[in-house]
């Protein structure tokens, strides 16, 4: 199973690693469970991390971000005509339905069910259940 991590859902796993966002994030860091991006999400984790209100600290973030950057399979993601509540949240949708991943997100009411088309949007528990259940 190969998914694609929401910006919330990473920037969750830092601040709350005993939580599911933080188990299924251990699975990416560890090589456990593969995971697709593209150059906006990756600039989009790099330009969120950093952001002062978060206090995260600086080593951890050059670390999760390196590990990011050079473990995702970057894929060219076509456009897709698909209406979100927010647009900046269109990437992650276009990398999973051109990566055949499973969208993992932490509101799940960004990707309304109509907008999403043939691509699965679920929320962290989900994934780990998924996960569980394929292993």
């Amino acid at each position: 199973m190969r998914i694609v991590l929401d910006t919330n859902v990473l920037v969750a796993g830092l601040l709350n690693p005993a939580g599911a966002c933080g188990r299924l994030l251990d699975l990416v860091l560890d090589g456990t469970v593969p995971f697709s991006a593209d150059e906006r999400i990756l600039r989009e984790y790099e330009e969120v991390l950093r952001r002062p209100e978060l206090a995260l600290p600086a080593d951890a973030v050059r670390e999760v971000h390196t590990f990011l950057r050079h473990s995702a399979e970057v894929v060219a993601a076509p456009p897709l005509d698909a209406k979100l509540p927010d647009p900046d949240d269109l990437p992650f949708l276009e990398v999973a339905a051109a990566a055949d991943a499973i969208l993992v997100a932490g509101n799940l009411r960004h990707y309304p069910k109509k907008a999403t088309g043939r691509v699965s949007v679920v929320s962290p528990a989900e994934s780990l259940d998924l996960l569980r259940r394929s292993a």
